[in-house]
């Protein structure tokens, strides 16, 4: 299968003027040949709501796939956010890929508080929010999970696409990879080292073949953070902003836990094809550059230079 490359949009407010040049950011991406635009989700810092994001996108784009990286569903209601991503995969034709996630010890308590949802049991509780879309999504009218229980379901809006958008899971624990062999469509992760994505990937498909689903129920897709540059003086320096700003802790401690890779484009290149050997289709980069200009710069080198020099055909 070919690899595909997907984009991050820079949603954080920090990052852009005017959030309908983020409109214009995923038009001109898919006007580069990009498979996929995608928006992450948080509630740590101002930025455009990703689901309101996607559905912006849905008519002014055609072709690319939509996708959430990551949407974290403790943060809204179960059945109306069944709804909210019915309608997407509608506006868009079906070209909605939901990847989720359930939070960041240390950095996500916040962020279920204010949602008023229990920290604890929030593996339980994701498992059992996706589960209760799917049975939305095809009509059911009452669901019975390990943390959510319905007994008396409205009528809800049915996808686009029967069964629903793929749903994807965020993660590298076992526990994450167990799941997702299980349970899910596809696998997004960002391990630092293509090594740990190859077995990873193995310990999915084992799983999936445990749960008596096909080897290749997953799509194995990689969400790394990337930077053109060939000047290398000063280059850790930008890298350790951008981390300081997004995460507020050094990019010498966020480099240890993500895929980050940065440089001249032949190693970025390199190092993205050892990730595509490691067995990853779909690459998701996201732009360590602080605005929405020198995105956009970075946006066409990706395509003009990285994705010839690992011969992913263009999809314009």
């Amino acid at each position: 299968m070919d690899t595909r490359l997907g984009i991050l949009l820079p949603t954080n407010q920090s990052q852009w003027d005017d959030a309908r040049r983020l409109v214009d950011f995923a038009v001109q991406a898919e006007l580069l040949g990009y498979d996929s635009v995608w928006a992450n989700d948080t509630l740590l810092g101002p930025r455009i709501e990703p689901l309101a994001m996607l559905a912006a996108l849905s008519s002014a784009t055609e072709r690319v796939t939509l996708g959430t990286a990551a949407l974290l569903p403790a943060f809204r209601r179960p059945v109306m956010a069944a709804q909210a991503l019915a309608s997407i995969d509608h506006l868009s034709a079906g070209r909605l890929v939901v990847t989720v996630g359930a939070g960041f010890p240390g950095r996500s308590e916040i962020e279920h508080a204010v949602s008023e949802v229990p920290w604890e049991r929030r593996f339980g509780r994701l498992d059992d929010t996706v589960a209760l879309w799917r049975a939305l999504w095809s009509g059911q009218r009452a669901f019975h999970g390990t943390v959510l229980h319905f007994d008396d379901l409205p009528e809800s809006t049915p996808s686009y696409r029967p069964g629903g958008p793929p749903i994807w899971l965020g993660g590298a624990s076992p526990s994450a990879l167990e799941r997702t062999g299980r349970l899910y469509d596809g696998w997004l992760p960002y391990p630092p080292d293509p090594a740990d994505y190859r077995t990873g990937l193995a310990a999915v498909r084992s799983a999936a073949a445990t749960a008596g689903r096909s080897e290749d129920a997953d799509d194995p897709a990689l969400f790394v953070t990337v930077l053109i540059s060939e000047e290398s003086e000063g280059l850790e320096r930008r890298l350790d902003s951008y981390c300081q700003t997004t995460y507020g802790l050094p990019y010498e401690t966020v480099r240890t836990v993500q895929a980050i890779v940065a440089g001249p484009a032949e190693h970025v290149a390199a190092t993205l094809g050892r990730y595509a050997k490691a067995g990853a289709e779909h690459l998701v980069c996201r732009i360590a550059a602080p605005s929405l200009d020198t995105q956009l710069d970075q946006l066409e080198l990706i395509a003009k230079v990285i994705r010839p020099a690992l011969q992913i055909p263009s999809r314009a």
